[in-house]
This record gives structure tokens, C-alpha cells and sequence, in this order.
């Protein structure tokens, strides 16, 4: 049997990562579907969560995502009773986002359920080598504090 084609490429870390990462994504993805949740939307929710109420500005920058992409996850939520949207009490003129009861409960499903798909991912390592593999993405990833 010959040698698996592109060696050279597929001995790259960069490679290697992307290739984790598409793995990584579409279990979490898979995961959160099961909840009825696509992936930016529950980015979004988790940052509501964290930041809120946020203006619907500075949530947009503190995910990073196009205005008028979040807008329309904003939509998606509010519609589903996840989120509200409401004027900003120190700057009328904006929207202050919160999460609502509703939100905050799928929200925790949805935390479990990403839980148990990157501990899939993860199953081949122990837990101190998972510990040290984070710690090693946080250090090349540029989110390290």
C-alpha cells in the first residue's frame, strides 16, 4: 500500500488543527442541534448571558460578528423568547439585550450538551494531557490573558 497522499501537508500543526477544529465544530454543532440551537445563536446567548444587559453594539464587537448578522440571530432569539430587546437606560437611543428565563434554561442545555461533545473529542486523552492540550491552544490561539 503506498504512503497517504500529501505527507508533507498533513504533517503541519496548522493543518492538524483545522482538521480538530472542523471535527470539534461539527460534534458541538451536531450537539447543539439536538437542542434546536445552531452555533452562532448559542455564541450569542452565552454572551448575553455573560455581558448583559450589553448594548446591542458592544455585543456585536465582543463576538465579533457583522452587525447586521447579528441582528439577525437577535431576531432569531427574541422571536423564540430567548432574549429581549430593550432601550438602553444610559443611552436611549441603543438596544440593551438580556436573556430571559426561557434563554437562560436552554442555555444551560445547551453548555451540557457542548460539554459532552468536546469531552468526545478529548476521549483520547487523558485528563492532565486535556489540561495541557488547552492550556497549549490557549497560549497559540491569541485569547490567552
Amino acid at each position: 500500500m503506498s504512503e497517504a497522499p500529501l505527507p508533507a501537508i498533513r504533517s503541519l500543526p496548522s493543518w492538524l488543527l483545522g482538521r480538530a477544529a472542523a471535527r470539534g465544530r461539527a460534534l458541538v454543532a451536531e450537539a447543539l442541534a439536538e437542542q434546536n440551537m445552531r452555533m452562532w445563536h448559542h455564541v450569542v446567548l452565552s454572551a448575553v448571558r455573560d455581558l448583559g444587559p450589553v448594548a446591542q453594539a458592544d455585543l456585536g464587537r465582543g463576538v465579533r460578528l457583522d452587525p447586521k448578522d447579528l441582528v439577525g440571530i437577535l431576531n432569531d432569539l427574541q422571536s423564540a423568547g430567548l432574549v429581549v430587546r430593550e432601550p438602553d437606560p444610559e443611552d436611549r437611543r441603543k438596544n440593551a439585550v438580556s436573556l430571559t428565563g426561557e434563554g437562560a434554561r436552554l442555555l444551560k442545555r445547551c453548555e451540557a450538551a457542548a460539554r459532552a461533545a468536546n469531552d468526545e473529542l478529548l476521549a483520547p486523552l487523558s485528563a492532565a494531557e486535556r489540561e495541557q492540550f488547552t492550556g497549549m491552544l490557549l497560549r497559540i490561539s491569541g485569547t490567552a490573558d
